[in-house]
């Protein structure tokens, strides 16, 4: 039996959640000092209008150990657990220190695994599949955890803001950029580094121009499509997500395309308006 454990910055879509292999453990948000559990009871519309009122940045805080450790526990023999990219959270080494204390306690009876997405979001989510489909292969928990890091180094993350105000909020960026970039209708192409960290990989005036610069840079370096899935998580946007899946399928053809609504963490990464795209 296998289990599959993600941070809850990694939406599951319906199909998952009731597949029984799959588990969230829950990440916090804060904005002004009210707490957000980020799990089933996420309000995302009440969320995106307290953090659009606010003049703070939205904070977040990684599950505990002990969040992990009861996670890690149940039947199941093989324990592949998938985070939020380690260069922007804490949830990784929270992961990797319940596993060892769970170990400690228990011994080897049941093998877990900690990987680092690199990503966020449904690349989380993508990863997690890759894991099942290895397991119902047949391969073997080791064969797994290969495979996987070598699916973690050839995926890639982009996303499209709305808004550079939550950036603006953090100090990552000037307020006069993100003042121009607001009053000419500027709008970041964003994607992952090899390391899991954010860097800006363009821009384009206009949200269509924008979308559709995220899907020729990942097009670009995306190879053997037909045989990959790929997933795109939206911020309150479904219209947007629809039209880059639309983009998509009339430039190339892949094994698979799915559509998620964002959960706590990603609205707070994404914003109002935002789209990912992960491969």
């Amino acid at each position: 039996m296998y289990k599959i454990v993600i941070d809850s910055c990694g939406e599951l879509p319906e199909e998952l959640k009731k597949d029984g292999h799959y588990c969230n453990v829950a990440l916090e948000l804060e904005v002004d000092g009210y707490r957000i559990t980020d799990d089933e009871t996420f309000d995302q519309k009440d969320f995106l209008q307290r953090v659009k009122k606010s003049r703070n940045s939205p904070k977040s805080s990684c599950p505990s150990p002990e969040s992990y450790i009861r996670a890690y526990e149940g039947e199941a023999e093989h324990v592949y657990v998938v985070t939020l990219s380690q260069k922007l959270s804490g949830s990784y080494n929270s992961a990797v220190l319940a596993a060892q204390l769970y170990q400690e306690e228990h011994g080897d009876k049941k093998q877990i695994h900690v990987f680092d997405s690199r990503s966020a979001s449904i690349g989380e989510t993508l990863i997690g599949m890759k894991i099942q489909e290895l397991e119902e292969a047949g391969k073997d928990f080791a064969e797994v955890t290969a495979s996987v890091d070598a699916y973690i180094s050839e995926m890639n993350t982009f996303f499209v803001l709305e808004t550079l105000e939550t950036l603006r909020k953090a100090g990552r960026l000037s307020n006069l950029k993100a003042l121009v970039a607001s009053t000419l209708n500027i709008k970041p192409v964003m994607g992952s580094t090899d390391e899991g960290e954010i860097q800006q990989l363009g821009q384009a005036r206009g949200m269509k121009k924008a979308l559709a610069k995220m899907v020729d840079d990942m097009l670009a370096v995306t190879k053997n499509c037909g045989q990959r899935v790929l997933a795109i998580s939206h911020c309150n946007c479904p219209e947007r997500a629809q039209y880059v899946r639309e983009l998509i399928e009339k430039a190339s053809t892949f094994k698979k395309i799915l559509i998620v609504d964002t959960a706590g963490v990603s609205s707070m990464y994404a914003n109002d308006g935002g789209v990912i795209l992960a491969v």
